[in-house]
């Protein structure tokens, strides 16, 4: 039963909240229990017998807490919004881990056009930041919206010169807990000529496990996602991760080896990130996407894939364990996010028909401690060159590859 454009009541939306908001619920637990309970208010009544049969209660979050929240909300201007509602980014909706609801704050109507991710370095260097102001506004100036996380340095720099054209801010945080504060008269300033974009609840204090989070976001709003200055293992390359696994470019800044800001651009680049140099390698390098966006299929489909080497974003129930026979989200899915939608390229550039730890494990299984060619493992594995280059990028950040002259790799 599609329900594209569907608009949530305010009895549904606070219904979503306590539910999003009840204990072991993350976005793939809210997508396959929807699917099988048909709305919010069926699953609440479900949950208690859910706790029965894993041993121990599900903490159930209010009713007043979710009114309580939804006050809180409405007090300083942010409205909850669903997939299946307008204002709800299409790009977002694309992705397989897509938030149930998120808060907004600001111009929604800056999300019905192109936008593109700038990130980096807390710490960045004096070029960087001077970079970043000339890529932003270019871009700006170009058509697109740019998209960035408010934290320091890079992500500062993106949104203050991107004012202007069109700015969209996601927090890893309540809406009512900025971080970094020192941003706070910046926040102000988003909230009035752009967008803040948050799917924490109001009062959050962001914690280590959040900005991940908040990364996806960040990359999953995005066509594309440029890297301006990363050390190696920085949250900058885990939003170039996302960006890869949903379909989308990514883009890299380079710069000199001396530089310890730049290892992880530079790896990116010779993994094969496109090598931005100007706006305009930005521009040409998204009109592909620009002209078909990201559809939502493998949203639906892949709700459950979860990286071999990474810990889950969210504490979830185990729905299988607890039903006895699996709820799956592919299912009778009453939110249809990809109905009335023009059909993009993103299940084309993705390899959704082999999950990611499928992926991994053939890739593994081919190395070793002998170097061996890229592109001896992509002919070996049968795989696409952008889901081998994904399987040896996790490798990398992992501590569990080492690279070799000649594009070669093995394991560590």
């Amino acid at each position: 039963m599609g329900m594209s454009g569907f608009r949530l009541d305010d009895e549904q939306r606070l219904d979503w909240l306590q539910l999003l908001r009840s204990e072991g619920i993350g976005p793939r637990t809210f997508r396959t229990l929807i699917g099988r309970y048909g709305t919010a208010a069926a699953v609440l009544q479900a949950l208690p017998e859910l706790g029965r049969r894993r041993g121990r209660p599900i903490r159930m979050a209010s009713r007043a807490e979710a009114e309580r929240e939804m006050a809180q909300a409405q007090r300083l201007g942010v409205r909850f919004v669903a997939p299946s509602e307008p204002d709800y980014p299409l790009t977002l909706r694309a992705i397989d881990t897509a938030p149930p609801l998120i808060g907004l704050r600001g111009n929604a109507a800056l999300f019905a056009r192109p936008m593109v991710s700038i990130v980096g370095s807390r710490n960045a260097s004096a070029a960087g930041l001077k970079f970043t102001q000339r890529l932003a506004r270019e871009l700006g100036e170009a058509g697109f919206v740019v998209v960035s996380g408010l934290a320091r340095g890079i992500d500062t720099s993106a949104h203050n010169a991107s004012l202007a054209t069109g700015t969209v801010a996601v927090l890893a945080g309540g809406h009512d807990r900025l971080y970094p504060a020192e941003n706070a008269s910046l926040l102000d300033e988003i909230v009035a000529r752009g967008v803040v974009v948050s799917e924490m609840p109001m009062g959050w204090e962001p914690r280590g496990r959040d900005f991940p989070r908040r990364n996806r976001i960040v990359s999953g709003l995005s066509l594309g996602v440029v890297v301006v200055e990363a050390a190696r293992r920085s949250g900058s390359l885990i939003t170039a991760r996302f960006a890869l696994e949903q379909g989308r470019e990514v883009f890299a800044v380079p710069g000199s080896p001396l530089d310890l800001r730049a290892e992880g651009t530079n790896d990116l680049i010779r993994e094969g990130a496109t090598l931005c140099a100007s706006a305009e390698d930005v521009v040409r390098g998204l009109a592909p996407l620009v002209a078909k966006p990201p559809s939502g299929d493998l949203g639906l489909m892949d709700a459950t894939r979860e990286r071999a080497d990474q810990d889950p974003l969210w504490d979830e129930l185990d729905l299988d364990a607890l039903d006895g026979e699996p709820l799956r989200p592919e299912g009778e899915i009453v939110l249809d996010m990809t109905a009335d939608r023009p059909a993009g390229n993103y299940a084309a550039s993705f390899n959704g028909g082999e999950t990611a730890r499928d992926d991994m494990g053939r890739v593994v299984g081919l190395l070793g401690a002998t170097p061996v060619s890229v592109d001896d493992l992509v002919r070996a594995s049968g795989l696409s060159i952008r889901s081998v280059q994904l399987v040896l990028f996790e490798l990398e950040l992992a501590g569990k590859l080492v690279r070799h002259g000649g594009n070669a790799v093995s394991l560590a």
